[in-house]
């Protein structure tokens, strides 16, 4: 039997670092029991948010796969999810026909067949309440064509646009939808894409994450349609939603071409 609590729920994905780890830090700041998951150890981080006052269960589960969706809900059992924060995800660099299949299939599974499953299996019952919170991380890489990066970016148009029809979808229920859209950010992404020798990944100027989870914390919390972390990103999609596909590919090449930091 699950510890009863009078704190809302939070349910964070990818919490292990990096975004997802200071949005379950700020939710458990902010009052929230949470259930937290990532393909890594969460051990130490959950300490952390249980420093906050949270009731904290940690799943260590791979999110591509159905049974680690599953194992999640199990985790969250019949206990009401007040707000869910949908933040697994991974890049993968270099040219596509470079990639191993296997690791394009996992990147496609995380990021949206993994998101779109868990949404599937959570939301109904925040709708069924009248009442619900959700974030889903998408990344201004969604407005670019990704060139070195190109199942990466097209996963996040997917989910930049997915959840704004989601939003439509649910309007007037209860339950709100916001799309977080960074741009790069310093945490563990450029490493795991194995883009540390590209012009975009040995930046030393990179958002905060705690800033930009800060502001996916208040937009979700406001009700927030999206948020864009930070003017220069505004900035670059603003100029991405005018700027030729062409031509927005070639400067993409620029920042994430293997070899590309030394240029």
């Amino acid at each position: 039997m699950q510890p009863t609590s009078p704190r809302p729920l939070a349910v964070v994905t990818g919490a292990s670092s990096g975004i997802g780890y200071y949005l379950a830090l700020r939710c458990a700041a902010q009052g929230f029991d949470l259930v937290v998951a990532a393909d890594r150890p969460l051990d130490d981080v959950a300490d952390d948010f249980r420093i906050q006052g949270a009731q904290v269960t940690a799943v260590p589960a791979d999110l591509a796969s159905p049974s680690g969706v599953d194992e999640l809900c199990q985790a969250i059992g019949n206990r009401p999810v007040d707000a869910l924060l949908a933040n697994a995800g991974h890049g993968l660099g270099k040219g596509f026909l470079e990639q191993d299949f296997n690791d394009v299939r996992h990147v496609i599974d995380t990021n949206v067949t993994g998101t779109l499953y868990l949404l599937h299996r959570v939301v109904p019952g925040m709708r069924s309440r009248g009442a619900g919170r959700v974030l889903i991380t998408g990344s201004i890489a969604g407005f670019m064509p990704g060139s070195f990066q190109a199942v990466y970016n097209g996963t996040k148009a997917f989910i930049d646009s997915f959840a704004a029809a989601l939003r439509n979808e649910l309007k007037d229920t209860g339950v709100t939808v916001t799309c977080l859209m960074p741009g790069p950010t310093d945490t563990e992404f450029f490493a795991r894409a194995q883009m540390l020798d590209t012009q975009v990944g040995a930046d030393d100027h990179k958002a905060d994450p705690a800033q930009v989870a800060q502001a996916g914390f208040d937009a979700m919390m406001d009700g927030e349609a999206d948020v864009v972390a930070g003017l220069k990103n505004k900035l670059q999609v603003a100029l991405a939603k005018v700027t030729p596909s062409q031509v927005l590919a070639e400067q993409h090449r620029k920042m994430a071409e293997p070899g590309s930091a030394n240029d």
